[in-house]
């Protein structure tokens, strides 16, 4: 009979206590808003620190475990070991399935915590809570059963197995899983309001309201977390790629587009008190993706690098997404009445028909990488047939959506709300459309001519200067009514409305990483080289030289590099092979420039004579996708600044004007 040691009998009992403290939660949330009782609702909202509490004490457990490498536990066992780096011991908490719910259910805690905290005592409160805890019961219900981290080993071995390779191979490993589950988590909180919405049948603006930061950080989060994976990718496996429409990749991308466009809707109830539908399709949609990835990531039906191991998981969370579903539908059709708008479009050629628009391209987007990443999946139920959809596909539908909604992203914002009339708008796309036009014009010219590029810079271009206008008209009749100069106008603009300069931020980034994408993608090239030891070869117009054959061993892996001279520096690309799996991963070294990467992946050598194969790759602008990605970043960062001086920077006016001399 295997029984349980210290530290995982004291971690089970820690999740089995967040687990009561959430069912207590969920029941005393959804009576004292049933009965309106305020101190039900009260005794629910203060539940959230007993869960809190629990499930952190239960990760500090894990946690110690993990760095003490206590093998009398099967997750410390199976996923660390003694030689494994004091960071790689850390973040093997979320290097495994049963960890990662761990998390998961961490995150979720510590955002009910806040949520409890922050959020305004109205009607819809209590139902919210008690969404949120019902969500938790499920996440800490998967890891007091089948999802146990805590499960005793019969037999503990004195060192454990180790990580993944991949995942012990970049720093970036402590960095982009959080980044993706506090994205993933962070939907919670609007899916919560949403069902409370419908529950209460306040489906006003309220909800909304509450709802608008809490998209935008998971949103933030998701954006960071994609786009520092595709860095993780372009770091370490050695491909010179950064995106290749894997299972899970798209997994993680179907809830950005939906939170995507329910940040876009949103604006537009908020204005025009239409869309209620669309925005709690949205949003519900968007919790469902993230269940849907988790999935994904767990089910073992497709194959994937990042995917973990099949097991019983999968089909228990498929069964919640179906839950989750059928109960939202069930409550929206009780509610329809209530759901149906009041009042319809006045012109399509409006602000909220931009962005209506843009939602249908970001839904379209989204279902289309859903069909693409089941399709086989769906094939191989029916007839057994193995089949695939590889990237050409995805491509395919990409191009097109994507060019489409980088010029709604400009076109947009210069539209007015109910409707524009072609003078008007005319007159403030005119030379931001000409720029457009003259940036292909000069591209092609200059030898670009792949139309997918060359679309993308014309679409950049105009994007970009729509944005440049509106910001420079505004700047200027600022200036001209308070008599401040240019920057102290722009100041107390940003100042007045971060919202909007903060959108304005985000989707200047969105256009640098389109650029960034499709030069990357189109005038990609590589070669593989052998070389031997003190030879020097011209590879893609780069002369590079082999210098000598390096080797390193270290407790948790050996290394084989080549030191190699590119442009008067040296690089050394490498080969790392851990523990007992000899299978090589590679380190690429990467010569980093803002017009693009020249990439430097170590293939394979052959100790006898010290010869190397190198993969050397030149990728122009790719850079421009993580500089993209900080700058979107940025955005919803002054996005959720609040517009406090707004009244200090009116009253201040007067004052600038005078000091100006006017």
């Amino acid at each position: 009979m295997t029984t349980l040691s210290a530290s995982g009998a004291l971690g089970t009992l820690c999740i089995m206590a967040s687990l009561g403290f959430a069912i207590f939660g969920l029941v005393t949330s959804a009576l004292g808003g049933a009965r309106h009782d305020a101190r039900l609702a009260e005794t629910g909202r203060r539940a959230a620190i007993g869960v809190f509490v629990f499930v952190l004490a239960a990760v500090a457990v894990l946690e110690y475990a993990l760095l003490t490498t206590d093998t009398s536990i099967r997750y410390v066992a199976t996923h660390s070991a003694i030689s494994s780096p004091l960071w790689v011991k850390i973040v093997s908490l979320w290097g495994a399935l049963e960890g990662s719910i761990l998390l998961w259910a961490f995150l979720l805690a510590a955002y009910t915590l806040v949520a409890s905290r922050v959020a305004r005592n109205d009607a819809l409160r209590p139902y919210a809570l008690a969404t949120l805890y019902g969500v938790l019961i499920f996440f800490l219900g998967v890891n007091a059963s089948i999802g146990s981290p805590f499960t005793p080993v019969p037999s503990p071995p004195a060192d454990g197995l180790g990580p993944n390779a991949l995942l012990q191979n970049h720093w970036m490993m402590a960095v982009h899983p959080m980044l993706m589950y506090l994205g993933f988590v962070g939907l919670s909180v609007p899916f919560a309001y949403a069902m409370s919405a419908m529950l209460t049948g306040r489906l006003g603006e309220a909800w909304l309201v509450q709802t608008r930061r809490w998209t935008l950080v998971a949103w933030a989060f998701l954006s960071a977390a994609i786009v520092a994976g595709g860095w993780w990718s372009y770091e370490v496996l050695g491909w010179g790629g950064y995106w290749a429409w894997d299972p899970v990749e798209n997994a993680s991308i179907i809830p950005w587009f939906l939170a995507t466009a329910f940040l876009h809707s949103l604006q537009i109830q908020e204005r025009r008190r239409i869309l209620k539908g669309w925005n709690l399709g949205l949003i519900v949609a968007a919790f469902s993706a993230t269940l849907f990835g988790t999935f994904i990531t767990r089910s073992g039906i497709v194959e994937s690098v990042h995917a973990f191991a099949s097991g019983p998981i999968g089909p228990v969370f498929l069964g919640f997404l179906a839950f989750v579903l059928l109960v939202s539908l069930g409550v929206a059709w009780v509610r329809l009445p209530l759901i149906r708008d009041d009042q319809a479009l006045d012109s399509p050629i409006s602000r909220e028909g931009a962005f209506l628009a843009g939602n249908v391209l970001f839904s379209a987007f989204a279902f289309t990488v859903v069909l693409g990443t089941l399709f086989p999946v769906i094939v191989e139920a029916f007839t057994g047939q193995k089949a695939s959809v590889g990237a050409p596909f995805f491509n395919q539908v990409a191009v097109p959506l994507g060019l489409a909604i980088l010029v709604l992203q400009g076109t947009g914002p210069a539209l007015t709300w109910r409707r524009v009339s072609g003078e008007a708008l005319w007159r403030t796309l005119r030379w931001p459309a000409a720029a457009g036009v003259t940036a292909l014009v000069v591209f092609a010219v200059l030898g670009i001519h792949r139309p997918a590029v060359l679309l993308t810079v014309m679409c950049a271009v105009y994007t970009f200067s729509v944005l440049v206008v509106l910001t420079s008209r505004a700047v200027s009749q600022r200036a001209a009514s308070g008599g401040g100069r240019p920057w102290v106008a722009f100041g107390e603009l940003v100042n007045l409305y971060p919202r909007r300069y903060g959108a304005y931020i985000a989707h200047m980034g969105v256009v640098v990483v389109a650029l960034g994408i499709a030069f990357s993608g189109g005038y990609k090239q590589n070669q593989e080289v052998s070389f031997r030891p003190a030879q020097t070869r011209t590879v893609l117009g780069y002369t590079v030289t082999y210098l000598l054959l390096t080797s390193e061993h270290r407790p948790e892996k050996d290394t084989v590099g080549a030191l190699v001279r590119l442009g008067g520096r040296e690089f050394v690309p490498k080969l790392n092979f851990y523990g007992t799996d000899r299978q090589p991963i590679p380190t690429p070294a990467i010569r980093y420039t803002p017009l693009g990467d020249t990439y430097l992946s170590l293939v394979s050598f052959d100790r006898a004579d010290q010869s190397i194969v190198l993969n050397v790759i030149s990728s122009p602008l790719v850079s421009w996708i993580w500089l993209g990605g900080l700058i979107v970043v940025l955005g919803a960062a002054l996005s959720l600044t609040p517009a406090v001086v707004a009244q200090s920077v009116r009253q201040a006016a007067p004052a600038t004007k005078e000091l100006a001399g006017d």
